[in-house]
C-alpha cells in the first residue's frame, strides 16, 4: 500500500508560451485524483494551477487550497475559491509554504516562474539538510527543467554539493510517469519526515 496520500504540486499561475505546460497540468492532476491521492497546491485557479486543480476535481479528486490573503485577486477569486471544499488563506508566503510541506508526502514541479523555482529549491534545500525523505519530482514537459539540470550538475562540479544523495530530485519527462515514480520512490516508513517547522 502506497504511503503517499497527498501530492504538493508547484507550478505557474500562468500557462506560459505552450499548451504543453497546461495540457501536462490537467493530465497530472487526473492522475492524482485516479491514484486516490490529494492535490495540495498554491490555490491559483488560472494558468498551470488552474489546470493541475481542474484535472483533479473533474476526475473527483481532492483539492487543498492553500493561498495567501494577498494574492487573491490575482491568482484566484474569492468566487474561484469556492469550487473548493478544503481551503486556507495564509498571511504569509512563509505560513503558505510550510503547509504545503506539512500536509504533502511528495513534490512536484511543473513548470513556472521565479515562485515554482524558488519552492521546490527549497524543498531540496531541506531534504540535503535531512529535514524530509519525500519524493521530489521535476516534471520535465518539452525539456523545461533541463537548464535546471545543468545548474545543479554545474554546482556540484564546482564543489558546493557534498550530500547530493540526499537532494536526490527525480526529473521524470512523462507525466504519466510521474505518480509511479513517486510512489516506487517512497520512503516506506515516517522517519526523516519530521517537522521542518520544529526545528527552525
Amino acid at each position: 500500500m502506497s504511503t503517499i496520500k497527498s501530492v504538493c504540486v508547484y507550478c505557474g499561475s500562468s500557462p506560459g508560451n505552450d499548451l504543453a505546460y497546461a495540457e501536462a497540468g490537467e493530465r497530472l492532476g487526473a492522475a492524482i485524483a485516479a491514484a486516490g491521492m490529494k492535490l495540495i497546491y498554491g490555490g491559483g485557479t488560472t494558468g498551470i494551477m488552474g489546470a493541475v486543480s481542474r484535472g483533479v476535481l473533474e476526475n473527483g479528486g481532492e483539492v487543498g487550497a492553500i493561498i495567501p490573503s494577498f494574492l487573491v485577486g490575482r491568482e484566484t477569486t474569492k468566487a474561484a475559491l469556492t469550487m473548493f471544499t478544503d481551503v486556507t488563506v495564509t498571511e504569509t508566503m512563509h505560513e503558505r509554504k510550510h503547509q504545503m510541506f506539512e500536509r504533502s508526502d511528495a513534490f512536484v514541479a511543473l513548470p513556472g516562474g521565479i515562485g515554482t523555482i524558488e519552492e521546490i529549491v527549497e524543498i531540496m534545500t531541506w531534504s540535503q539538510l535531512g529535514q524530509h525523505r519525500k519524493p521530489m519530482v521535476f516534471a520535465n514537459v518539452k525539456g523545461f527543467w533541463n537548464p535546471m539540470i545543468a545548474m545543479l550538475d554545474h554546482v556540484g562540479n564546482a564543489g558546493f554539493i557534498h550530500t547530493a544523495s540526499l537532494m536526490r530530485p527525480l526529473m521524470v519527462d512523462r507525466v504519466d510517469d510521474i505518480i509511479p515514480t513517486i510512489v516506487g520512490a517512497a520512503v516506506k516508513d515516517d522517519e526523516g519526515n519530521r517537522s521542518v517547522i520544529a526545528k527552525m
